[in-house]
């Protein structure tokens, strides 16, 4: 997922000269592990289909989750899904703030939504972008409270919820595991919009051309 975060949101603004602390939620990435990958974009056929579940639990599955960290901070993203970078598994991993100044690292594997009770359907508006959307961004009502209950890379089970901006980028990765992309929950015109948003700019990190 791109990150919008910062035009969206006025809370992270410095005040009075000094910017909030940030509390951290899980392990930073160690920079010095994984390679950045190009992004794929609207069209390649990986990110219009559900992906395998992922059965094994490895030294290559903890590769490919350093190389999505890389890849996601190359994009300067907040979330990324395994097939943005060509890969048919069901792992995202994120580093992303919610909306109460709390940044929050980690990857989820095979990743399952949890039906949201009535009291916590209430809707946020905002803005929405993502990495294999280059350069395009519209508004799309998500809930504002998200749970997701999957697995980590030594296959535990885990469970992740966020608020705000941070339900919102785990919506939007567990999205593209199961074959959606932002633009799909759009109407025809916002969508149409998009894309004419995305053929007018260029990207400013390593993309895959389609064929």
């Amino acid at each position: 997922m791109s990150d919008q975060h910062d035009h969206d949101h006025d809370h992270e603004h410095v005040h009075d000269g000094e910017a909030p602390v940030m509390k951290v939620v899980g392990e930073e990435h160690d920079r010095s592990k994984g390679t950045a990958r190009p992004i794929t974009v609207v069209g390649n056929p990986v990110l219009h289909r559900e992906c395998k579940d992922v059965t094994v639990f490895d030294a290559a599955l903890s590769e490919l989750i350093d190389d999505m960290f890389m890849s996601m901070y190359a994009a300067e993203g907040v979330g990324l899904a395994a097939n943005q970078i060509g890969v048919d598994t069901k792992v995202f991993v994120y580093d992303c703030p919610d909306d109460d100044n709390t940044r929050h690292i980690g990857h989820v594997i095979n990743p399952v939504l949890e039906e949201l009770p009535a009291a916590r359907r209430v809707l946020d508006d905002g803005n929405e972008g993502c990495l294999s959307v280059p350069t395009a961004y519209a508004e799309l009502p998500r809930p504002d409270y998200a749970a997701v209950t999957g697995q980590d890379k030594d296959g535990n089970p885990i469970r992740v919820e966020g608020t705000g901006f941070f339900a919102r980028c785990l919506q939007h990765e567990t999205d593209h595991l199961y074959g959606y992309l932002y633009i799909d929950r759009l109407s025809k015109r916002d969508r149409k919009d998009a894309l004419k948003q995305m053929a007018e700019g260029t990207a400013k990190y390593a993309t895959v051309p389609n064929a």
